[in-house]
């Protein structure tokens, strides 16, 4: 059998790459502490954390958006995380070590993320990983945020590789359809934000794992063949 390793690797940010959830949790709280309310446990918070913000507020108190406070809770929620944005966040168990041995091969990494650039970027300056990721993409450098591919072509663009030699990896939905609809192979990881009774299986990703230490030997065997 040749082993052929893939010509770069993309990942998603949160719930992926890194675990967030911890700096989230204790934002919403300081929110619920400014309006008398109880706190919310972290396991709780923890399901909602993939679907962004203002899943996030609305999960704590138990508004929508069409709710004359929630603009107002969502902006104030905002304004505290840029204040604990690397707080409590670290890479999930076995990156770090990922990431070393795509450097020792040689591979591009980055990222493809739906979080906002204002908060992307101080989060990977204060992780300051290495080898760094050669390139991020937000939703502020495209048209079309992930389900849609476009962010996933343009990190393509950006490394020099062709989208069919490229591995993305998400915890979401919406991370896996965007990797198949690229041409992309795909890895989709339970380890991050699971939305409550989501089946992982019915993605459709190419592999699964439940930990990062499983993420190298895929991608030692994602383009093998006899």
């Amino acid at each position: 059998m040749s082993q052929a390793l893939p010509a770069a690797v993309l990942f998603d940010l949160d719930g992926t790459l890194i675990d967030t959830a911890a700096d989230f949790h204790y934002v919403i709280n300081l929110l619920l502490a400014e309006h008398q309310r109880p706190p919310i446990s972290y396991n709780y918070l923890r399901t909602y954390v993939s679907n962004g913000a203002r899943a996030m507020v609305g999960a704590a108190f138990n508004k929508t958006e069409q709710d004359p406070e929630f603009s107002g809770l969502l902006e104030r929620m905002l304004e505290l995380y840029l204040e604990h944005l690397t707080t409590n966040t670290k890479p999930f168990p076995g990156i770090t070590e990922l990431l070393h041995w795509l450097g020792d091969k040689q591979i591009p990494w980055g990222i493809v993320t739906n979080k906002p650039e204002i908060y992307t970027t101080p989060i990977m300056q204060g992780l300051d990983f290495h080898p760094a990721a050669g390139t991020i993409i937000c939703p502020d450098h495209v048209k079309e945020k992930k389900p849609h591919p476009e962010a996933l072509f343009l990190a393509c663009t950006e490394l020099e590789v062709s989208p069919d030699k490229t591995v993305y990896i998400g915890d979401h939905r919406r991370d896996i359809e965007a990797g198949l609809r690229a041409g992309m192979q795909t890895i989709a990881v339970s380890y991050g934000y699971l939305d409550q009774g989501e089946d992982i299986n019915s993605w459709n990703s190419h592999f699964q794992t439940d930990h990062a230490k499983n993420i190298r030997p895929i991608l030692k065997t994602i383009y093998s063949h006899d």
